[in-house]
């Protein structure tokens, strides 16, 4: 399609086709928490489930939505894996966007498709850890309480000043916009990733689970 724009002087018409036929593979929630990943300066994301989905293999993508119930199609599963995986171009982005993660340490201990698959997503882990726009926090299940026990949070601005976050355990798990609920978000997230170990000692959490499997 491509080349067939050049010849046709379609004036990019035909490659902007393309485009849309790519993202029509996917679900519209997959398309469009992608269209706010691609517009993004600054995301903040705290997991305590699994590995979150910007992080993952596809190997342990296609591992995790094989344990949905009821049981997902090889097809769905297919497309659902393709999307996750066709988000992870944010971390070709130039400029590059700001990354920050923080991880469970139980979502580094359940073996998501077997220890091979979790090998190779460990592995995964220590390759992204070492970019310079990101920073990778373990939180040690140890840790008496934080301000993540009600779960995965999101936090995504952009280059306006404007963002919008989600969060399980806050405004009935919608996403919001308003800098008042915002701040509310990234309040907690603050606290998660201070009480987390640092990037360093988490990469030497990583390399040591690594090291046991």
């Amino acid at each position: 399609m491509d080349r067939a724009d050049e010849v046709l002087n379609a004036g990019g018409h035909l490659k902007a086709f393309k485009e849309d036929m790519r993202k029509a593979r996917y679900p519209k929630r997959v398309r469009e928490l992608k269209e706010l990943e691609d517009r993004a300066v600054e995301v903040l994301l705290y997991s305590n489930h699994n590995i979150h989905g910007l992080l993952q293999t596809p190997e342990y993508a296609r591992a995790l939505f094989e344990t949905r119930q009821p049981a997902l199609s090889q097809d769905v599963v297919e497309r659902a894996t393709a999307g996750r995986m066709d988000r992870k171009m944010i971390f070709e982005r130039d400029p590059a966007p700001t990354l920050s993660f923080v991880q469970e340490q139980v979502t580094l201990e359940r073996p998501i498709g077997g220890k091979t698959v979790l090998r190779r997503q460990f592995e995964h882990l220590l390759e992204v850890g070492q970019l310079r726009n990101v920073t990778l926090h373990v939180m040690p299940t140890c840790r008496e309480g934080h301000a993540g026990m009600e779960g995965l949070i999101e936090v995504l601005k952009f280059a306006d000043g404007t963002g919008v976050g989600r969060s399980d355990g806050a405004f009935n798990g919608r996403p919001v916009s308003n800098p008042r609920d915002l701040r509310i978000l990234e309040l907690r997230y603050g606290m998660i990733r201070a009480q987390a170990l640092t990037p360093g000692e988490s990469l030497v959490f990583i390399e040591r689970a690594l090291g046991e499997l």
